[in-house]
């Protein structure tokens, strides 16, 4: 950044930050592009180890703990399946979940104004700070937030040009007259062939908006009869997330993000590398794939501050149980224990009043 001193505009300007390095197309506001994307610093993860692939087996104890759990959650479910069903066989699943998160942030700048408070002026006393250059003290890493700061030296004060610098505006409700037709007698003076009480037979009461002033604070400037303008940055962080589940043949028809799993793989880094070596081809495969699509998408439009994949063994068990005569079934699945049941076969119907 050199040193030179920018000269003073000499009248107003659709967009007065024109002619400031790295605010030139900020008349309407927009994006600011980010600087160079880094690369990939890491060398490729290896898979987990061998002994890390197997699911954490359930007992049927939790399998029926679970199921009761679930039938109670639920009024219009009677408990007896639950409680009275026996256990005949449990099947469990290998199911495994990939998931990338890309920790971006995205800068953009606009003209903005706001009622002078006595802030400091310091338009051209030195070159602004590009929009990139701006100090923001970012969130916890993957945390979605927003922040807005004034970027320094940009600040000047001008004249209110809604109230032309006095402070007030003229009262919408009263038109400036004070005073406004009485509600009650719709400025006749008399209610029901009688006196009206209300105006004092005026017709007319004082404007309550304006406590009969005829005039209110100007809503732009809030009566300071100046403005301060300055350029807004508005810096977003955000976390993008994409997952593939591995399909399994359990016959469970679920979504699996509110649920965890046994985490087999975590790394993070600016740039990620795909992952190698996965017993499961398809994790290896949709690792490449979201990775590059993450990178190609964000690093146009946004920093990419941090990268991080993981993937997790998810449990699912399929249980088989015997009520009444009957076989049905239900499955266990996640860290969470929670339930899917499509044929509860003890339902009724509930009006809640």
């Amino acid at each position: 950044m050199n040193g030179a001193v920018y000269p003073p505009p000499t009248g107003p300007a659709a967009n007065p930050f024109g002619n400031m390095p790295g605010y030139e197309s900020m008349a309407g506001g927009g994006f600011m592009p980010p600087p160079m994307p880094l690369q990939p610093l890491a060398p490729p993860q290896p898979g987990p180890n061998a002994d890390q692939w197997t699911i954490p087996s359930l007992s049927e104890d939790a399998a029926r703990e679970a199921f009761k759990n679930f039938a109670s959650s639920h009024c219009c479910y009677s408990g007896s399946p639950a409680d009275d069903g026996v256990i005949t066989s449990m099947e469990p699943f290998n199911t495994y979940r990939y998931r990338l998160e890309t920790f971006t942030e995205t800068r953009k700048t606009e003209p903005a104004e706001k009622p002078y408070e006595g802030e400091t002026a310091d338009f051209y006393t030195q070159p602004a700070p590009r929009p990139w250059d701006v100090q923001v003290n970012p969130p916890s890493l993957f945390t979605n937030h927003t922040e807005e700061v004034r970027v320094p030296f940009t600040s000047s004060v001008k004249e209110c040009g809604s109230c032309h610098g006095a402070g007030t505006t003229k009262c919408d409700d009263c038109k400036g007259e004070k005073h406004k037709e009485c509600y009650m007698c719709h400025g006749s003076g008399e209610q029901n062939n009688e006196r009206c009480t209300t105006c004092d037979a005026s017709g007319r009461k004082r404007c309550s908006t304006c406590d009969a002033r005829g005039t209110k604070d100007c809503s732009t400037c809030k009566g300071r009869k100046k403005l301060l303008t300055y350029i807004n940055l508005k810096v977003e962080w955000t976390n993008n997330m994409a997952d593939h589940v591995v399909q399994q043949n359990s016959g469970l028809i679920v979504n699996l993000q509110d649920v965890s799993g046994k985490e087999l793989i975590k790394n993070n880094q600016n740039l990620l590398y795909p992952l190698i070596g996965f017993p499961e081809p398809s994790i290896a495969e949709a690792s490449e794939r979201l990775i590059k699509d993450h990178q190609t998408k964000y690093a146009q439009s946004a920093r990419i501050l941090q990268q991080r994949q993981t993937v997790e063994l998810i449990p699912i068990t399929k249980v088989n149980y015997k009520w009444k005569g009957g076989f049905h079934l239900y499955f266990v699945y996640g860290n969470e224990h929670k339930v899917s049941a499509d044929n509860y076969p003890a339902t009724c119907c509930c009006v809640i009043m």
